[in-house]
């Protein structure tokens, strides 16, 4: 809680060529609430199953003797898919763990390999990640993340802070410094001055600078070369204007650009250069509520209506942050980022018998965020993690087995009809989120011969009630014995997904259909 405790507190013209959208909305015009906003229709889906309404008897039936043949019930085990899931830090705002005595390599493994965690998460500063023009320098930290999060089989999300108050030099690279202006902010941040924020001079970089915007560009087309579309990678969060490229630098009011216009259309600019490199990884827009006037309104709007998605960095926040989270499309995922305390006794914050972590991990769950942090603020070690995980070993478990969205093929019904052979499966999803993108599945027979396959609707199922869809294929062959696949697409790539279900699966997450129920 310690890294957003400010949250408890309540001349040069932009570069000919610079590419701004035209005729965008002011952000203040597009504050809303969330829930019942037009938000359009969602990820696009290609060979959309049938999904009702259903009809089994009649002239007019279309699944006629349409009989249930097989049932599954949800999983009480975690169930690792994309999309969702408890995200190990291994480096925030300071860098990575330094611990005394051991091995940086050993303090990311002994984080990574937590076994409660699905994702890892990695944070850096831009200038620690690129040094010179046309090539980026990652720092060792970077690389032994990513290898052993590859050898536990845990994806990747990450942000490039493009400015962070915790970290003593400024964002921009040194090859920079000559050619973009630092413009100070007015005012001080008071507090202890052992720490780095409270004494550094806080400035900002001219953001529409033609030397900055080109620089930016080749800064995402270089790590997107390698990490976009990577199955290494989960997503990638929106570089944002200010501190710890979030969208804001509270406690400074205003901003540096000559008018909150040309702040705004510059982060649309900015926005957009992400959105075309960013083909095939999500990348997550913070809901941080426009305090310095600088587009964050509109860039939310444009993230979601792109099918990308959308973050929070604490859960005890702004009322427009929790409307956001919770009443978001169900297509939408929504991480939530929030600091855990260790299990320290002064640390807990029991009241009534409750922990502080407790408290969040609810909460978290009440929004029904798709992912949550393990991290301690500035403190980040794995031993901090456990000292409080074996101590209350249940609440961690509670989230790992409810979190993001846990979906099933509840009923299974049979038909015939005409010449063709069909089940109805009904989805349901136990879990507290909507799937974040578009749920294919797929009928295969013994040899591996696909039988149908299409897509439900983007966000079904839903965390209540059933989503039937039809799959249907030529000819009276049985279904007995069929593997009934699914997996989601996100961005146009697509990821297996395991079936959240208690009933035994197939090494790749398939269940093999079978009659269990007889009327």
């Amino acid at each position: 809680m310690k890294r957003r405790d400010f949250l408890k507190a309540g001349t040069m013209m932009v570069g000919a060529g610079a590419a701004f959208p035209s005729g965008a909305a002011q952000a203040q015009d597009l504050e809303h609430n969330w829930e019942h906003h037009d938000w359009g229709g969602g990820p696009a889906v290609t060979d959309r199953l049938y999904q009702g309404p259903f009809s089994n008897y009649g002239a007019q039936a279309n699944v006629p003797g349409g009989d249930v043949i097989m049932a599954t019930t949800p999983s009480r085990d975690v169930v690792p898919n994309f999309g969702m899931g408890l995200t190990v830090y291994v480096s925030g705002d300071i860098g990575p763990p330094r611990l005394p005595g051991q091995s940086l390599e050993r303090a990311i493994e002994d984080l990574i390999a937590l076994p409660f965690t699905q994702k890892v998460y990695v944070r850096l500063n831009w200038r620690e990640i690129q040094k010179r023009p046309g090539r980026l320098d990652p720092p060792d930290f970077w690389r032994i993340a990513f290898d052993i999060a590859r050898h536990y089989g845990k994806r990747v999300g990450f942000r490039i802070m493009l400015e962070n108050p915790d970290f003593p030099e400024p964002g921009m690279p040194d090859f920079l410094m000559e050619k973009v202006p630092y413009i100070p902010l007015k005012g001080q941040w008071p507090g202890d001055r052992s720490q780095t924020r409270h004494r550094k001079k806080h400035a900002m970089p001219r953001y529409d600078h033609p030397a900055y915007q080109a620089a930016f560009g080749e800064l995402n087309a270089l790590l997107a070369d390698t990490l976009n579309g990577s199955p290494d990678v989960e997503y990638m969060d929106t570089m944002m204007y200010g501190f710890w490229g979030e969208g804001h630098s509270w406690p400074f009011e205003g901003n540096i650009f000559p008018s909150n216009f040309i702040a705004e259309q510059t982060w649309m600019t900015m926005l957009e250069t992400q959105l075309r490199t960013w083909t095939k990884t999500p990348i997550v827009t913070n809901t941080q509520p426009d305090f310095n006037n600088v587009g964050n309104a509109a860039m939310l709007d444009r993230t979601v209506r792109t099918g990308n998605w959308i973050r929070s960095d604490t859960i005890f926040i702004e009322n427009s942050q929790i409307e956001a989270l919770s009443n978001r499309p169900a297509w939408t995922a929504a991480i939530s980022e929030v600091g855990m305390t260790t299990g320290e006794p002064a640390q807990l914050g029991l009241d009534e018998g409750v922990t502080a972590n407790e408290q969040i991990i609810d909460h978290v769950l009440a929004v029904g965020a798709n992912y949550w942090s393990i991290w301690n603020w500035h403190n980040i070690a794995a031993a901090h993690v456990r000292s409080y995980s074996d101590k209350y070993p249940e609440v961690i478990d509670h989230i790992a087995r409810r979190i993001g969205y846990r979906v099933y093929p509840a009923f299974i019904w049979a038909f015939e009809r005409d010449d063709a052979s069909g089940v109805v499966v009904g989805l349901a999803n136990d879990g507290v989120a909507g799937v974040p993108g578009v749920l294919r599945l797929t009928l295969v027979d013994e040899a591996g011969v696909v039988k149908a396959s299409g897509c439900v609707d983007p966000g079904y199922p839903k965390p209540m009630g059933i989503r039937q869809v039809m799959l249907l294929w030529p000819g009276r062959k049985d279904w007995a014995g069929l593997r009934l696949k699914a997996e989601i697409e996100v961005k146009g790539m697509r990821y297996p997904l395991r079936w959240a279900c208690r009933q035994t699966l197939n090494a790749d997450g398939s269940l093999t259909l079978r009659r269990n129920i007889t009327n």
